[in-house]
């Protein structure tokens, strides 16, 4: 069957899945492509007898799997065969799936927790993300498919699923897990839905964060990364401005990736940072940050829609999903370069961490170095005290040697 054998009545819907994709900036070669590949899944599903009337995501996905693009193809064919039978559910074409009664008390329940973390705990959308993902992988793992009862739930059952875990990584060092699990089973005694709290039974992670100094770089080491990223002639302007705010006001990943251009006060010279816990602050932006993200501005940000302030080069140009992608950039930075990261996993702390320690080193005390760094506690700007070798000298007591001589 060729393209001209296809039946006509497909044509208006892929002609507005395709203008869905025209409109967030897809390039037109992609356009081709996807259309070609919607092309043959309708194909396929005319030849498995399959109507649009009764197509839904998982028989879309199934049947692109078993048929799979090709190796040189950077297209997964399932996830835009998904996509498209998703928009004959949004035109009214196909009817959106049945769930079963199991399906929809969970969904309930997700969405009460949903709601939960947001109000009563204040946490962010990212983080609300992986803890409701944990919460469902242990309902898949207790329940399956079956229909929950968590009266039932044990003590057993979560040791049973923490052990789960230990077998898919190891050495399991990660604490996330045991806190979204904790989070989940407070939400549920506190819910009256289970009758003991559950969150004291999740094994807790050995990490001694105070058995070592904070893992940063020199200041010559940070000027020789950021000169490296500077120079990458595609997208060079974007990725130094992130790292500088990194690594001048002391950032977090998500917290770049968050900036959004309303943020910034150019009259003012400040900057609204969106950080953790939902707290807003405002920050003087330094004459290189403020140079850098105007050079960004005005000559590299792609034309687009969205009010992030860093946006993606590809197609539909939005904001990042998450803080990962400058992992990404100091990796291939400290390959570039030569420097060697001070841990085996390059993480974004680790700018953080070395503005911190050059502020310590200059003299600064432990309270300009929490406000610095947005501390609500103290005892989160602890770790830096470790590294005043000059006040911890002069605190030290003398070495005691035999017969009482010093």
């Amino acid at each position: 069957m060729t393209t001209s054998d296809l039946p006509s009545c497909v044509e208006p819907y892929l002609d507005s899945f395709e203008q869905s994709f025209a409109a967030a900036n897809y390039t037109p070669g992609t356009l081709r492509n996807y259309r070609n590949l919607v092309q043959r899944l309708v194909r396929l599903l005319d030849m498995e007898g399959i109507k649009l009337s009764a197509l839904t995501p998982d028989l879309a996905d199934r049947v692109a799997r078993e048929t799979p693009a090709g190796s040189k193809s950077t297209i997964r064919f399932h996830n835009l065969a998904r996509r498209f039978a998703q928009h004959l559910v949004d035109l009214g074409v196909a009817p959106p799936p049945r769930l079963t009664e199991a399906q929809i008390a969970r969904a309930a329940l997700l969405t009460d927790y949903e709601a939960y973390l947001a109000k009563q705990r204040g946490l962010s959308p990212r983080t609300i993300y992986h803890t409701l993902r944990f919460a469902d992988r242990f309902l898949d793992h207790r329940f399956g498919n079956r229909a929950i009862d968590l009266h039932v739930i044990g003590a057993s059952d979560v040791v049973a699923f923490v052990q789960h875990l230990l077998t898919r990584k190891q050495p399991f060092r990660d604490k996330t897990p045991a806190t979204h699990l904790r989070t989940f089973f407070q939400y549920l005694f506190g819910r009256g839905i289970t009758v003991t709290n559950l969150a004291l039974c999740v094994p807790k992670v050995t990490r001694r964060w105070d058995a070592r100094l904070p893992r940063h770089l020199s200041p010559d080491e940070v000027e020789a990364v950021l000169a490296s990223v500077r120079t990458n002639h595609r997208h060079g302007t974007r990725d130094y401005a992130m790292l500088l705010l990194m690594a001048r006001l002391g950032l977090r990943a998500p917290e770049v990736i968050a900036i959004q251009l309303d943020d910034i006060d150019w009259r003012a010279g400040e900057l609204l940072v969106r950080g953790k816990g939902q707290r807003h602050d405002r920050l003087p932006i330094p004459p290189d940050v403020g140079e850098a993200i105007s050079q960004y501005l005005r000559k590299d940000r792609i034309s687009t829609t969205s009010r992030a302030l860093f946006v993606t080069l590809r197609a539909p140009n939005g904001p990042f999903n998450n803080g990962q992608v400058v992992n990404s950039i100091l990796k291939q930075a400290f390959a570039a370069t030569g420097v060697k990261p001070p841990t085996p996993y390059v993480g974004s702390h680790v700018l953080r961490h070395s503005l911190a320690t050059t502020m310590v080193r200059a003299g600064a005390s432990l309270e300009e170095v929490g406000d610095m760094l947005r501390h609500r506690s103290r005892a989160s700007t602890m770790i830096y005290a470790k590294l005043d070798i000059e006040g911890l000298r002069s605190i030290a007591q003398p070495w005691p040697v035999m017969g009482g001589a010093q």
